[in-house]
């Protein structure tokens, strides 16, 4: 797994400006340092990501338990940062507001290391149910997961809450469901 590079890195220059937009003041401590220690890593990677990703194979097999560590904080492109941080902003200001920053600071904690093991043990039971090796080895990255719980934390708090995709009201509840479709769409892979 080898990060892609697009030229211009317009994700990255869409994160910045959306920031901007923003404001660096409305966004709570907690979610700024989280967001920020993504652009950090993902501009100055700790390690290549075929060190970095989870699989059932590095973390399991090899015990490379670092893994659960790095995982969550490297992307494969700067799309991928861009569409999770965006989220992030959104989601961790929310949140962080609700509950204080203590609090979230270890809902993200706990949400880091928690989803990477949810991750390697879907892997590994889709691979024995299916007797296909290749879940063993299909490795991973990304805050996609900690965003998804996330999602399922405002769920809780407001779930009178709708959102909107494509000018399609969608109540709270299925919220999750259509963004999970609709990054599947929008990114394959």
């Amino acid at each position: 797994m080898q990060r892609r590079r697009r030229g211009l890195d317009l994700g990255l220059g869409f994160l910045f400006f959306n920031i901007y937009q923003f404001g660096l003041d409305n966004i709570p401590p907690v979610t700024l340092t989280v967001l920020g220690l993504n652009v950090y890593l993902f501009l100055k990677p700790l390690k290549p990501l075929e060190y970095c990703c989870i699989s059932v194979n590095e973390v399991y097999y090899e015990r490379d338990w670092e893994r659960f560590l790095l995982a969550p904080f490297h992307h494969v492109d700067d799309w991928h940062l861009y569409f999770n941080m965006l989220s992030l902003i959104w989601k961790g200001s929310t949140l962080e507001r609700r509950l204080g920053s203590a609090l979230f600071a270890k809902i993200i904690v706990v949400f880091s290391l928690l989803t990477d093991v949810v991750y390697v043990l879907l892997e590994f039971l889709l691979s024995e149910i299916t007797h296909d090796e290749y879940y063993m080895i299909q490795c991973a990255v990304g805050f996609s997961g900690v965003l998804f719980a996330l999602k399922v934390l405002i769920n809780h708090y407001y779930p009178g809450w709708s959102i909107i995709i494509f000018d399609i009201q969608v109540p709270n509840k299925y919220a999750c469901w259509a963004e999970l479709v609709l990054i599947y769409l929008l990114i394959p892979k």
